[in-house]
């Protein structure tokens, strides 16, 4: 987890983009998936440039939200203070019904259904210079250059994504865990 909090100290964009996070004020919120994951990869591969994010995935765990589109009013917050970043903001307490899923019971939780264990690790400000990393299945894996499939989602479905994402040619020292 040092190390992580270490990769995102040096990166003005995403502590910039924690710092405004951090001030909507939500529940269990963190910017997950690829913000952590191919910040992590790319310091791996010695890469000099960052892979540019696809989007920034935001999220929070309120099951007391009660209108269902206020991830709309925190996208076009977050808009407004980064417009270059592509803000996905999603409350977690909702998200297994789009999924499929028993609910939720934490951002964690929610995170421990992806499809990837690599993709399940989130981070947030949690003071001035001061941050908390999770991870529904730890930090090993993601160190250690794998991807590996989530048995709670099919193997169909992280072969899809991975393939389509073209993370094997992005970083060639990745491998596939059995």
């Amino acid at each position: 987890m040092e190390k992580i909090v270490e990769l995102i100290k040096q990166d003005p964009i995403r502590v910039e983009a924690l710092y405004h996070v951090s001030q909507l004020g939500l529940p269990q919120c963190y910017i997950a998936a690829g913000f952590v994951r191919n910040l992590v990869w790319d310091a791996l591969h010695e890469f000099s440039e960052p892979t540019p994010l696809n989007d920034v995935d935001v999220i929070y765990f309120d099951q007391g939200e009660s209108t269902p589109d206020a991830y709309l009013v925190y996208e076009a917050q977050l808009k407004v203070q980064m417009p270059g970043l592509n803000w996905q903001v999603r409350n977690q307490a909702v998200m297994h019904l789009r999924n499929g899923d028993s609910p939720y019971t934490s951002s964690r939780d929610a995170m421990g259904h992806w499809p990837e264990k690599e993709t399940a690790i989130g981070i947030r400000q949690i003071a001035d210079n001061q941050y908390e990393c999770i991870a529904a299945f730890g930090f090993e894996s993601l160190l250690n250059c794998r991807i590996t499939a989530n048995p709670k989602r099919s193997r169909e479905a992280f072969e899809q994504r991975v393939n389509s994402k073209g993370w094997l040619g992005r970083w060639p020292l990745l491998h596939i865990a059995p």
